[in-house]
């Protein structure tokens, strides 16, 4: 994240001594990125936090394809996922490809007996339905509806819920995850067109500091295998840090669109992006003010995108038949635009207060057994009048 953050206490300068009260030295790691070339954080911790005592176990966790290459427009009831207790067994893969995995999540219990490590993604959490808090070994955030939870890989954390009512759209990222540098500056400041900026987004607070030795597990997730390894020292022993290397919150409602004359592009709405896709936010605005607009999307090919969209409240204008919780995919290869009589109703409309989530693939989505499971199997056809 291109801001600079720090919580707790730090020495005066890197890679010096740095004492205990009791004389002794804490333990500095670098949580870096890109080799040495990207952002990082420096954490000061109790223990060395390299005491592995045993792993336990390892398991595959490799979503199961079963449609590699598709063509076909899909829209999937993404609230017929049951929901499961425990956190990591009720994250499903419904879309996958090589940088990206598309997950729902219905969990109805707290990570109360393990801490969850993602090795080789960074993990962006959509918070549809409950509330909570996020905690990290850099600090915590609490959580509720709407908010986006950006998790970078590597990341020690633990996730509690208020209630059992949860559901979650979940995108884990094999490459990092950052705002679009179309609305930073040279020196990663936000620019005034952007639509959010730094004061918008939580960094973590309310560091804990455990001081404590046993036997504590952390499922690590590594090349789609799970592995359970006990730790001799409580993870969230950190005293300070500093850097630009943490997890940070940021609401969808917090996102003020960019509005025009005429129709503006889906680009407007972009909130997160890689170089192998970017996240864009769907949020109540006022429509197009030319008189003779049509707020309506045109048709469009995706000839160079896969487009996910998740829809999460309110009345989605293009679209006939759509809930909370559907999600549609348009693949690449073929044109789709509104549904018949969508066109016609938005004309002379002023606003609009939908609410979705839309992920746009550079490389083509691969449907999983979970995610054909959910599709209804007609949407393809859903454009025919």
């Amino acid at each position: 994240m291109p801001f600079y953050h720090k919580l707790g206490k730090i020495p005066h300068k890197r890679h010096t001594i740095f004492k205990k009260p009791d004389g002794s030295l804490y333990y500095e790691q670098l949580f870096g990125t890109i080799g040495f070339d990207g952002m990082y954080t420096n954490s000061y911790h109790i223990h060395r936090p390299t005491q592995v005592k045993a792993i336990q176990s390892q398991k595959s966790v490799a979503p199961k394809i079963a449609v590699k290459n598709n063509l076909e427009s899909l829209r999937l009831k993404g609230f017929q996922l049951k929901p499961e207790a425990d956190y990591l067994d009720s994250r499903k893969v419904i879309m996958h490809n090589s940088n990206v995995n598309i997950t729902l999540a219905a969990p109805q219990e707290s990570t109360d007996d393990y801490f969850y490590k993602n090795a080789d993604a960074d993990e962006l959490l959509f918070i549809h339905e409950g509330s909570g808090k996020l905690r990290t070994h850099l600090g915590n955030l609490d959580f509720k509806y709407g908010d986006y939870l950006l998790i970078p890989r590597g990341m020690i954390y633990k996730i509690e819920f208020d209630t059992k009512d949860n559901r979650l759209f979940i995108i884990e990222s094999t490459r990092p995850i950052y705002t679009p540098k179309r609305y930073r500056n040279y020196f990663g400041q936000l620019l005034e067109h952007s639509p959010f900026c730094e004061r918008d987004l939580r960094a973590p607070q309310d560091l804990e500091t455990h001081d404590e030795k046993g036997d504590f597990i952390i499922k690590v997730k590594k090349q789609n295998d799970l592995f359970e390894m006990v730790y001799a020292t409580h993870p969230f022993d950190v005293v300070g840090y500093d850097g630009y290397n943490f997890p940070y919150a940021f609401s969808i409602h917090d996102f003020e669109p960019i509005t025009g004359r005429i129709h503006q592009p889906p680009p407007v709405h972009q909130t997160f992006e890689t170089d192998a896709f970017v996240v864009c936010s769907f949020c109540p605005r006022l429509f197009d003010y030319h008189p003779e607009s049509i707020p309506a999307p045109y048709n469009h090919s995706n000839i160079d995108s896969d487009e996910v969209l998740y829809y999460v409240d309110g009345d989605f204008m293009s679209r006939n038949d759509i809930d909370r919780g559907h999600i549609s995919l348009h693949p690449a290869g073929i044109p789709h635009g509104p549904h018949p009589g969508a066109r016609e109703r938005s004309i002379g409309k002023t606003k609009t207060e939908e609410l979705a989530v839309m992920v746009d693939t550079f490389k083509p989505l691969q449907i999983t057994e979970v995610g054909m499971k959910l599709s209804d199997g007609t949407y393809y056809k859903s454009w025919l009048e």
